[in-house]
């Protein structure tokens, strides 16, 4: 019991850290300390394609945030960087207990295709080695065609395992590593089939948390990226 309070603890002080990742112009802040919300550019239809987030659409982070703010929202663009099953990530941004963030893929949009259209990667790891023993912060993941109605994914965020939510499955891709972002059985992270909701073709997603796990600044849900599997622009 001491090892695995240890590892808890070890897990929320570390779960949200920060580093630098992409490209892109900072974001102006109008909130901050966990509370408010960053004002964004938003996406813009006619922009380049990505298969990585490359534009944000709104970011409020909720109380217990903080970590990966500095960087944003750089933080979350490009590939995910995996920390493997035993380490959790430290590329990125942790939205806060109930913040959510939204955002898309410049000019892309996710199509529907045979199995997982797309993969969100948070920073999760399984305690003492134990895959159905996850350091999991559950964040319930909804999709949208015009930034304004949205699609939730059903998500059971109360136990294990997190059934149609983001944030429970260990990351394996980094480019360091060669594997890649794109496949779902060996990238990691958390699938999502557009099929499962009924739909054909999205623009944006949203992430928001509903762990309320850890203390502040690394609070909640910890978005390090986001991969479109089927894509309208490859």
């Amino acid at each position: 019991m001491q090892h695995r309070a240890l590892v808890l603890l070890l897990a929320a002080l570390t779960a949200g850290c920060a580093s630098a990742a992409g490209s892109g112009d900072e974001a102006l802040v109008f909130g901050g300390g966990g509370g408010g919300g960053f004002a964004v550019s938003g996406c813009d239809p006619e922009a380049t394609p990505t298969r990585f987030i490359s534009c944000v659409l709104s970011y409020e982070p909720g109380p217990g945030a903080g970590f990966g703010q500095a960087k944003f929202p750089e933080i979350i663009y490009g590939p995910p960087i995996g920390g493997g099953t035993a380490n959790g990530s430290q590329d990125v941004l942790t939205l806060g207990g109930g913040g959510e963030i939204a955002f898309g893929f410049g000019g892309n949009a996710i199509v529907d295709g045979p199995g997982a259209d797309f993969i969100v990667f948070e920073n999760p790891f399984d305690i003492a080695g134990d895959p159905t023993d996850p350091y999991a912060e559950p964040g319930v993941v909804s999709v949208s065609e015009d930034g304004v109605t949205w699609v939730d994914f059903p998500c059971e965020k109360d136990t294990y395992p997190y059934t149609g939510c983001a944030g429970w499955h260990p990351v394996i891709s980094n480019p360091a590593n060669g594997i890649s972002p794109f496949d779902a059985a060996t990238a990691g992270g958390d699938p999502f089939d557009l099929a499962d909701v009924g739909l054909t073709r999205a623009r944006y997603v949203r992430i928001r948390d509903v762990s309320f796990k850890g203390a502040s600044p690394t609070e909640g849900f910890d978005l390090d990226a986001a991969a479109i599997v089927h894509a309208e622009t490859p």
